[in-house]
Order: C-alpha cells, then structure tokens, then sequence
C-alpha cells in the first residue's frame, strides 16, 4: 500500500508519518502542497506542524493549497485520508470534517502523553484495535480544543462518529484526562462516510517502543487491512 503525505511550508511531523509507515513495511512518499495530484496513493495521511505558520487560524491558509483540490476528490471518492493534529485542524477548515479546533483551556501548549478509548471500533481508522484497549499516544497543541454546536454534537453521537475520547488510564472519561478541554473528551473524529478522520494525538510518533508507545501502530494498521480488504475485494 501507497501512502501520500501532504507537506506544507512549517509541516514538521511529515518524516515521522513517513517513517511510521515504512516501519509497517508499507511506502509513503511526499506529496507538496502546490502538487495538484496525489500519484498512485491509496491513502492520504496530512501531517502535524505549523502549516503556513498557523496564521490568521490553524489550517486556515492550508485549506486553500492546490493540493487540497486533489485531497477533496480523493475522500469524495472514496479514499481514506487522515488528519493528525495540524492536519485535523485543516481538514475541518476544509469542511471535509465538522467542528473547529481552538484553544486549548488552559490557554497553554500542552506536550504529553494521554490516554485514548476508543468509542466506534468498527471504522477503517480503529477495526485493528483491541476491544477495551487504551491507547497511550502523544499530544503536543495549542489549539487542539475540539468544538461543535449541539446539533453537530447530535449528529455525530447518533453516527457514532466520535472515534477516539480522552480518557484515565483506568478508561474514564473525566474533566482533567482531557488536555485541552474538548468537549466531550472528543480526540478524534470522522465524517458520515467513515473514509476521512481526523485527531489531535499523534499516532506516527508512537509507532516504536522506543518512543515509549507503540500503540499508534494500531490506527495505521486499521488503515492497511481496510485498504488490503478493498483490494482483495477488487480482485474477487
């Protein structure tokens, strides 16, 4: 499997995408944010970073990048994409996911590691993840604060679209195991199609157990066996 990794001017978090996918033993190449085509890729992943420096609103100038054309064809056909946290950022100021990212809280940047349960299993972003599994990955935000009106909240509870929540390390979901004050402890999310996510913790930097996690592995892993189910599908 393919995976294309957006980079944007101040993108900082591309080589670790990379890296955690080849670790899989899957490619993954760049893919610049003037580039009107994705190639031959049979997923998106738009990394973390600063895209354009973060000014006048994260990912608010990042939207607006050729590339991103490109990246609204391929969700709309189908493709899975993923945002992890400056790419989660951009992708709900595409409008390819609801809801909005600001501050945080405590109006400070937090850089830890946190807990994640894992609240739809059955989604091409989580279906790898063992029933009753916490994941433990990395934050590291300013505006990673996840916010909606009721009726988007709505809809995203009776589709369970809400992917991944802050949690305890014993599974609750508390006020403090969120590190930025997200409403409903919301972490990750998808749209209605369940083929575009998005999160604020960042999966590609806990790949390794090294890194003191290798729980990240699970969401990528979740993206290859959809992708090899489609393609064993196909050849049927």
């Amino acid at each position: 499997m393919k995976f294309a990794v957006l980079q944007f001017p101040a993108s900082n978090c591309d080589q670790d995408a990379i890296h955690a996918i080849r670790l899989l033993g899957h490619q993954a190449g760049y893919v610049w944010h003037k580039d009107t085509s994705l190639g031959e890729a049979d997923a998106v992943i738009v990394p973390g970073g600063f895209s354009y420096g973060d000014y006048l609103r994260t990912g608010a100038i990042a939207r607006f990048s050729p590339v991103m054309q490109a990246v609204r064809q391929f969700a709309a056909d189908g493709g899975l994409v993923i945002g992890i946290c400056n790419g989660f950022q951009i992708l709900c100021e595409a409008g390819l996911l609801p809801g909005a990212l600001i501050r945080n809280r405590s109006l400070q940047f937090r850089c830890e590691h946190v807990f994640l349960k894992t609240a739809a299993p059955d989604t091409p972003f989580t279906s790898q993840i063992p029933a009753g599994k916490l994941l433990r990955i990395p934050v590291a935000h300013g505006e990673g604060c996840y916010f909606a009106d009721e009726p988007t909240l709505a809809r995203l509870q009776s589709g369970r679209q809400i992917l991944w929540q802050y949690c305890t390390a014993q599974g609750d979901l508390t006020e403090r195991a969120s590190p930025n004050g997200s409403v409903l402890n919301i972490a990750g999310i998808c749209n209605e199609r369940r083929n575009v996510a998005g999160l604020m913790p960042h999966p590609e930097r806990a790949c390794e157990s090294l890194l003191g996690s290798d729980d990240g592995r699970l969401i990528f892993q979740s993206m290859i066996h959809t992708l090899q189910s489609r393609t064993g599908a196909a050849a049927a």
